[in-house]
């Protein structure tokens, strides 16, 4: 199954399952968070847990486009998996964590490490793309330490119009007050892409549910918000649903774009 195309200097992202997704900005593109363990399979979670993919990606390593840019938000099993180390070509530039970056370069991936807010740059002709680093909470109290460090990323790219477009992987956080940073850093934020799900190991919610969901919206104010990592593993127990049913139930008019396993929507610039 290919990919849809995306109109020829436009921006779109396809969903390929969990937190993977293609992204194309412009003349750029990008996989994020490879995962491509089959229903079934089980994905290492560290310190001894494991969880079962309930869904299968809507694609193979072999039917993805050439990539630019790999972007990892972290290293947990159901975000870069067995499949992805084994398949993936190790010369494609893989932007991560430090933690992540370290491991990854063992295995002959291009890594390059990011520590919060810094950045990451390429050029094609008249166009960039940045990547930056965001801050990001995966747990708190005890398990925090026993969990990867974990980061955001905000994509942007500048072509030759000269308008930036930006787009804000969340990855595995839950909120807080670093969102508030990220807002008063980055205020014009045209999507972002929303890692969800409410996963609890070891009692503990170590991802966003429909509330902290709603919460990451007041906090961010996307243009358009685009929900992942929902409904891939058992350890998910906050749906889609739930989340949506926030966004609709709240005051404020949301823009939520949620595509379907393998469907590409195109990325509109807003006006601010």
């Amino acid at each position: 199954m290919e990919p849809d195309p995306t109109p020829l200097g436009g921006h779109a992202i396809t969903f390929v399952g969990n937190a993977t997704t293609i992204v194309r900005l412009g003349s750029f593109t990008l996989l994020t968070d490879p995962n491509f363990l089959h229903r079934g399979q089980r994905a290492y979670l560290g310190k001894g847990l494991w969880s079962r993919r309930l869904q299968d990606p809507a694609l193979t390593i072999a039917e993805l486009p050439a990539l630019d840019v790999v972007v990892l938000s972290h290293l947990h099993g159901d975000h870069f998996d067995r499949i992805a180390r084994r398949e993936l070509d190790r010369s494609v530039p893989l932007v991560t964590t430090e933690h992540a970056a370290r491991r990854l370069a063992r295995s002959g991936f291009d890594t390059h490490a990011l520590n919060t807010w810094d950045t990451w740059q390429l050029t094609h002709a008249d166009e960039t793309l940045t990547v930056e680093s965001m801050p990001g909470i995966h747990a708190r109290g005890v398990l925090q330490s026993l969990l990867p460090p974990v980061m955001g990323s905000l994509l942007t790219h500048h072509g030759p119009s000269g308008t930036p477009y930006t787009v804000y992987l969340s990855g595995d956080t839950l909120t807080g007050d670093h969102l508030d940073a990220i807002r008063e850093r980055c205020p014009d934020i045209d999507a972002a892409v929303v890692h969800l799900g409410g996963t609890r190991i070891l009692f503990s919610t170590v991802t966003m549910d429909a509330v902290q969901g709603l919460d990451f919206l007041r906090r961010i104010r996307p243009s358009v918000a685009i929900p992942v990592h929902y409904d891939d593993y058992r350890v998910m127990k906050s749906p889609l649903a739930d989340f949506l049913a926030a966004v609709k139930a709240d005051s404020e008019p949301w823009r939520v774009a949620a595509p379907a396993r393998g469907e590409t929507i195109e990325l509109k610039s807003s006006a601010r």
